[in-house]
């Protein structure tokens, strides 16, 4: 066996456990990272990178054909072909040459094979080859192994291989019909992509489309997917599925309708890459999700932590936010923390502190890049009531806005604004519109700073572009 000492050990080199030993090492500790699978993660091969860029093509000829003009200008349909083979090249043909140049760059060690905790601070990591190295910590071992798709037991499913959020992004053919079950993120995102690619989609909806969203949301939504030819079944719930000699999948409804498809994409939620790492050998559970203190520390059921606090978990296992974005937040605030106890500094883990992850709880923006995309960051008016906040809602129709009547003809949207009025600050704010995902930002940054409304007013957007729904917002309210 195999024996190194670093200061830092990271468990999974996806983009949470890269930033992670990125902000250590530039701190000056040593750090290395065990994957065994792609560095670069879920993100980067199965998820945001690809799904984007199958739904992208669609979304740039969507917006031609609501030009005159550029809308003469297209002569043909999608090229479903092309469309896979620039998915293929952002997924970098799942080959993760560039990153692991990238982690050698930046002074990070890489071991490819099963992480597993062997005790304190001890990480033990199996090789392909079955050859074990014993990686000791300095100070801190992070997890940062992700989440995987979610399958139900319903009957036969498993049998009936079927796609998951990895299958869907990674495709090599358009299936002719796709049956989806769930009504999500994932759900909606590739029942768009895979109708645009020429794909008879049915969505299976047991319990609403986007339901954590402003209800608003899932309506339009809903009612874009339809008009796009794909059959949206609200309140369904699959029994069984079959699969035929010949491919065909049968999923058996429970009021007795089938619904037949060539592939079934399942999309219902995620479950925590946790059960093979080791954490029985420290008092926890295999594949459970982790417990974090505010600087992302795991803690027991009771709420102590493990050992002196050596252990640190951050990204989709600690089941804070499942975004990447957020992921990489807090691996942001997890390596400084390190840096910062293991040279002495106390550690700064007030509100808004930069070894907390805040932005957790109350400021979190997220892009569905359906049509049309849904952005939204902070608080829905249920989820801010929910809290104890006396609120006013204050909804806009985007298409009213100049910049909107430029961008496309027969543009389409809506704005709702979310006010703590007690601190006539902004909590929430939900944009649903052909390309709002690059007007979150703002939004992001009034709510992380808690800018009081007389202050955005002077907060003058250019005219004439969308971003003018901010003053219109304003003006609704009643400055």
């Amino acid at each position: 066996m195999q024996n190194a000492t670093y200061d830092v050990i990271v468990i999974g080199a996806g983009p949470v456990g890269e930033n992670v030993a990125d902000r250590v090492v530039q701190g000056g500790l040593t750090a290395a990272i065990v994957e065994r699978e792609l560095v670069g993660g879920e993100c980067s091969y199965w998820a945001c990178m690809p799904t984007k860029a199958l739904l992208r093509s669609q979304a740039a000829l969507r917006a031609a054909r609501q030009l005159p003009g550029a809308r003469e200008a297209v002569t043909g349909e999608l090229d479903a072909a092309a469309v896979l083979r620039r998915r293929d090249a952002v997924a970098s043909h799942w080959k993760d040459d560039g990153q692991v140049s990238w982690l050698d760059s930046a002074g990070i060690a890489l071991y490819r094979g099963q992480g597993r905790i062997g005790s304190d601070r001890i990480v033990e990591v199996t090789g392909v080859d079955g050859a074990t190295t014993s990686l000791t910590a300095r100070h801190a071992v992070v997890i940062a192994t992700g989440s995987s798709a979610l399958v139900p037991d319903i009957a036969g499913l498993r049998e009936a291989a079927p796609w998951t959020s990895r299958e869907a992004a990674a495709a090599s053919d358009v299936p002719g019909r796709l049956a989806v079950i769930g009504g999500g993120v994932v759900a909606t995102e590739m029942a768009t992509a895979y109708a645009g690619l020429g794909s008879a989609v049915t969505v299976l909806v047991r319990d609403g489309v986007l339901t954590q969203a402003e209800p608003f949301v899932g309506e339009r939504v809903t009612q874009s997917l339809r008009e796009a030819g794909v059959s949206v079944q609200l309140g369904a719930e699959a029994t069984s599925v079959s699969r035929d000699g010949d491919g065909t999948v049968h999923v058996t409804l429970t009021d007795g309708d089938q619904v037949e498809a060539d592939e079934i994409l399942v999309a219902i939620g995620r479950t925590p890459n946790t059960h093979d790492v080791g954490l029985d050998r420290i008092g926890l559970k295999p594949g459970a999700w982790l417990t974090v203190d505010d600087t992302l520390r795991v803690v027991d059921a009771a709420g102590a932590l493990i050992g002196d606090g050596w252990l640190y978990a951050a990204g989709d296992v600690n089941r804070r936010v499942l975004l990447t974005h957020q992921g990489k937040y807090q691996a942001r605030a997890v390596g400084d923390v390190i840096v910062a106890r293991a040279t002495g500094e106390a550690a700064d883990d007030r509100p808004w502190g930069r070894h907390v992850a805040t932005a957790d709880e109350r400021a979190v923006p997220q892009v569905v890049f359906t049509d049309p995309e849904i952005a939204s960051v902070g608080l829905t008016a249920a989820a801010a009531e929910g809290a104890g906040l006396r609120i006013r809602v204050v909804d806009y129709d985007l298409a009213a806005v100049a910049g909107a009547a430029l961008h496309a003809d027969g543009y389409q949207g809506q704005a709702r604004m979310v006010v703590d009025e007690d601190r006539r600050v902004i909590v929430g704010l939900t944009l649903v519109g052909p390309d709002v995902a690059e007007l979150i930002h703002a939004a992001t940054i009034a709510i992380v700073g808690e800018v009081p409304l007389d202050r955005l007013w002077h907060a003058v957007p250019a005219y004439p572009t969308v971003s003018e729904v901010w003053l219109r917002l304003l003006e609704a309210y009643g400055r």
